[in-house]
């Protein structure tokens, strides 16, 4: 009886447990043995480029001329306005109400105005960065295969990274440097 339950219960369980130990017990696979895992900050890579310094110099420039322009539209819709609160108690009421929708209508296409700049300013800062983004993508591709990378990731990926393995100054020599 006992050879019959030693048989059918026991020996297959032992041949799948030792099947299973020896099939864990291997040493780790070698694509493994060679892991090496860089990181970089792509967000300080890409604005810390020459290319990225000077776009974004002549960007603020046109951005700062437009922020003038706009400061001196709204100035002079304030004076109309103030202009339409003095002059309001004298003037007959069709009168007023003329000024008064020219107000409004010169308020609504300033206000479309700056949403209009703000927007296609935006777009321009965004087109800048994602140009810069594509070239620093190709060059960080270059860079891992040059020096034998497994992946890079990026920096916000992980929580903890060694300093030896950060290629952000890297990164941005060998982007400038092309």
């Amino acid at each position: 009886m006992f050879t019959r339950f030693f048989r059918l219960r026991l020996l297959p369980v032992l041949f799948l447990f030792t099947a299973v130990f020896f099939l864990l017990a291997q040493p780790a696979p070698s694509f493994a043995r060679d892991l090496r895992v860089g990181v970089i900050d792509i967000q300080k890579a890409v604005s810390g480029t020459k290319e990225w310094k000077k776009e974004f110099l002549s960007f603020k420039t046109n951005f700062s001329r437009e922020k003038k322009l706009i400061s001196r539209k709204e100035g002079q819709l304030k004076k109309m306005i103030e202009n339409l609160n003095k002059q309001s108690m004298v003037l007959n009421p069709e009168l007023k109400k003329k000024k008064e929708e020219e107000v409004l209508k010169k308020k609504r296409e300033f206000e479309r105005y700056v949403q209009d700049r703000n927007e296609e300013l935006a777009k321009k800062e965004k087109e800048i960065a994602n140009r810069i983004l594509r070239k620093m993508a190709d060059v960080i591709n270059k860079l891992g295969k040059e020096k034998h990378f497994t992946m890079i990731l990026e920096k916000k990926v992980g929580l903890y990274f060694d300093n030896s393995v950060d290629l952000t100054a890297l990164a941005i020599q060998a982007y400038n440097k092309k």
